[in-house]
């Protein structure tokens, strides 16, 4: 009984795990992790440092947000170009490199005592430059790493090491910076882009399986073109678009919620966000069972969900139900982001994969600039719990909406006869006329 147990234990976890057989893939989530860990501490004491110096204003926060998120509104989808264009891994080296560069110019200032409001800002821009081409380059690439049959688990996996140092980054930045101070928490993040530079030089080319690449010039216009061409990608676009604009603003709302509701010190603002990943964690590890593109039906269910969550969160009554209920939404968030991406990139003509997940990026994250200045402005006249409730109730109509939409595309499809098959053509035999 218990060998039995043993064998299906590892048979559960070969499967889990089946991508990172893939020696590429492993260079690219081992650099990963250590990277996005130096991130998520880096954005603990970028929110942190902006509060202390703008005086705990959420206007000055959704600031900072916008200016990072602006250049992917604007420039993704050339981003997406590029990425159907040139090498991914050239690409993503020089991405990177430039990102360390520029954690490294904000860590020296800390350092020095200069750091002012305004260098903040043009760094944050800095870097929403440089992620316009990275995040479209880095989705696309996954695929070249692992094939279509490994993509769902390979991407799971992703959210899953995104989500392993979302745990580990908050909690080691609030412990950081309440005793060393922002400026050494800047330098190790600057240092982490080192990570996925090693483990991206050291890949094989010839071991990855490049998407075939146009005859012509890979055109945004074409790209566009091939999404309206889709009503299954379009409403899923629409989805998240409506979701990211107003219930993704997690970056905005959680340290407004520790240091004005709750009234936490840094420590207690990564136990915070610790919960929220840990949430997140587990879902990306449940979403890496998944084989095939999910259902729309499926999708939609999980924006419902993320929705009352959300909602839920803004209404939590202390500190200990807030870490609780984040836990969930955390879980909810991750699950329908996964969902939605799988949908969407699974479905995708891996010609046009770059510039399609390029339109995700700025349908995701480009609305981004828009939602943290509403929500900036919300939370500081209204209280930082009116930021998520509101999230909450759109993204639960917004979810509704667009299963209604979706319930009509079907029925209509149901309605629509299949065009019956061309009679065949007697055969005549020539040679007896």
């Amino acid at each position: 009984m218990t060998g039995t147990l043993a064998r299906t234990l590892r048979k559960n976890f070969a499967h889990t795990f089946r991508s990172l057989s893939v020696r590429n893939f492993r260079l690219f989530a081992a650099g990963q992790v250590v990277s996005v860990a130096g991130t998520w501490m880096m954005v603990i004491a970028q929110d942190w440092l902006v509060l202390d110096l703008a005086d705990n204003s959420g206007t000055a926060l959704g600031l900072v947000t916008a200016l990072q998120f602006t250049p992917l509104m604007l420039f993704t989808l050339y981003g997406g170009r590029l990425a159907d264009r040139y090498d991914k891994r050239l690409l993503l080296t020089i991405a990177n490199i430039c990102s360390g560069a520029l954690a490294l110019v904000l860590a020296l200032l800390a350092f020095l005592g200069l750091v002012e409001l305004w260098h903040i800002w043009l760094c944050a821009f800095g870097l929403g430059l440089v992620n316009s081409v990275e995040v479209p380059t880095r989705m696309a690439f996954v695929s070249e790493l692992v094939g279509s049959e490994l993509l769902p688990n390979a991407s799971a996996l992703s959210a899953a090491y995104f989500n392993v140092a979302r745990v580990i980054g908050p909690a080691l930045a609030g412990l950081l910076i309440t005793a060393f101070g922002t400026g050494w928490v800047m330098l190790i993040n600057a240092l982490s882009y080192a990570g996925t530079v090693i483990g991206l030089r050291r890949m094989r080319p010839e071991e990855m399986q490049r998407a075939p690449r146009s005859a012509g010039a890979a055109r945004v216009l074409d790209g566009l073109r091939y999404i309206g061409g889709r009503p299954d990608l379009t409403l899923m676009i629409a989805l998240i678009g409506l979701i990211g604009l107003f219930g993704l603003n997690f970056q905005l709302t959680l340290p407004l919620l520790a240091k004005t509701v709750f009234h936490a010190d840094a420590a207690a603002f990564g136990l915070l966000t610790t919960g929220f990943a840990a949430g997140s964690l587990l879902a990306a590890f449940l979403t890496t069972a998944r084989r095939g593109r999910p259902s729309s039906r499926l999708v939609i269910v999980s924006a419902l969900g993320f929705g009352a969550l959300e909602t839920a969160t803004g209404w939590a009554p202390n500190f200990t139900t807030a870490v609780a209920v984040l836990f969930c939404t955390g879980f909810a968030t991750i699950f329908f982001a996964q969902a939605a991406n799988h949908r969407i990139q699974l479905g995708s003509d891996p010609q046009f994969r770059g510039r399609v997940l390029a339109l995700y990026t700025l349908i995701l994250q480009g609305t981004t600039p828009l939602g943290a200045l509403l929500i900036g402005w919300l939370t500081e006249h209204h209280g930082a719990r009116s930021g998520l409730v509101l999230g909450g109730l759109v993204s639960l109509a917004a979810a509704l909406a667009v299963g209604a939409f979706d319930h009509r595309i079907r029925s209509r499809r149901a309605r629509t006869p299949v065009p019956a098959a061309p009679a065949p053509i007697p055969y005549r035999d020539s040679s007896r006329t």
